[in-house]
């Protein structure tokens, strides 16, 4: 009976060791922000940020998960959408990202991690890292870019544009893949 007497006082004993240990499981971690060690001053899900000119948006901002860095005036964020806008205020292309930062003073972008940009036209860039400069609102990366335009395919190094990609210019190693009328395909290389 001694034994039967202890069951309930080593039970109580396990229960409290197995609710502390599932207690510690889900801890949620906030991670650091680079390798600082840094924490955020604010982190908020479903992030929206919108840059106007006299009311008229300019784009809009849109991340899974941001963290603010009041000491750098930078915003991390996560899982990034930007909507660009023309004068009028019309969406005119899109860029997606992993990830980047905003400068909060500038407003100026960093987007790294499969950046894609799709204009209303179908003309679509893509490269891991670039910036858009707010204030010239242009874009520009050093890193490989591609961009696919009507079945046209020009790849390069070093990029600038604006974000519609109407105007854009490669700086070296450029290679066009283009289509004819008739449906073949003219290869050339640049080598600068």
């Amino acid at each position: 009976m001694r034994r039967h007497a202890a069951f309930p006082m080593i039970l109580a004993v396990v229960l409290a060791l197995a609710a502390l240990a599932g207690g510690c499981s889900q801890k949620r971690s906030i991670g650091a922000a680079g390798t600082s060690g840094e924490l955020p001053d604010q982190e908020v899900s479903d992030f929206v940020l919108t840059e106007t000119d006299q009311g008229t948006p300019q784009w809009t901002l849109y991340a899974q998960y941001a963290g603010t860095y009041s000491a750098r005036n930078t915003i991390v964020a996560r899982g990034i959408r930007v909507d660009f806008f023309d004068d009028k205020g019309t969406k005119n292309s899109t860029l997606t990202s992993r990830e980047g930062e905003i400068n909060q003073l500038s407003r100026d972008m960093t987007a790294t991690g499969n950046v894609v940009i799709q204009n209303v036209d179908g003309t679509r860039m893509s490269t891991e890292h670039l910036k858009f400069l707010n204030s010239k609102q242009h874009i520009v990366t050093d890193d490989f870019v591609r961009v696919e335009r009507s079945g046209d395919v020009l790849t390069g190094v070093g990029f600038e544009s604006d974000p519609q990609l109407r105007h854009f210019e490669f700086r070296t190693r450029v290679n066009a893949t283009v289509r004819t009328q008739s449906g073949g395909l003219l290869e050339e290389k640049v080598k600068k």
